[in-house]
């Protein structure tokens, strides 16, 4: 599937829809460049699964748990790990044992630590403006 999204709203509104399709054990894989629009889609993610407080990009904490809604949300940022090691270290496959959902923005720097099943999206910043996100 591809879809373009032209603007911030509709990014979120995109990933309500997939939110909507979700269920515990889910795992996405974001793949993009900077302000390709992955963590405006994972606000639009964890609105839809009824999380409602302030959804920011887990940069430097390099998790951000989101819970009260109808699944917890798990959003990891991976772009600042090194190795296997340090994302296993975190407690990375801990997660996969959790009711919820787990989101890897910048999953590409580790595709074997996810499990099979993943659910991959791949995020692209058009020339001519707007965002284009083809999922696997």
């Amino acid at each position: 599937m591809e879809r373009v999204v032209r603007d911030e709203s509709e990014m979120e509104a995109f990933g309500a829809e997939i939110a909507a399709g979700l269920a515990p054990g889910a795992v996405l894989a974001l793949v993009g460049g900077l302000g390709a629009g992955k963590t405006r889609f994972v606000k639009g993610l964890a609105r839809a699964l009824g999380f409602p407080g302030e959804v920011t990009s887990p940069t430097f904490s390099l998790v951000h748990e989101y819970r009260g809604g109808r699944l917890p949300l798990f959003h990891f940022d991976l772009y600042r790990l090194k190795d296997d090691q340090e994302l296993l270290g975190i407690g990375w496959d801990e997660f996969f044992d959790e009711p919820g959902v787990v989101v890897a923005e910048w999953a590409d720097l580790f595709p074997d630590l996810l499990p099979p099943g993943t659910r991959w999206l791949h995020f692209e910043v058009l020339p001519e403006g707007g965002r284009r996100v083809r999922t696997d």
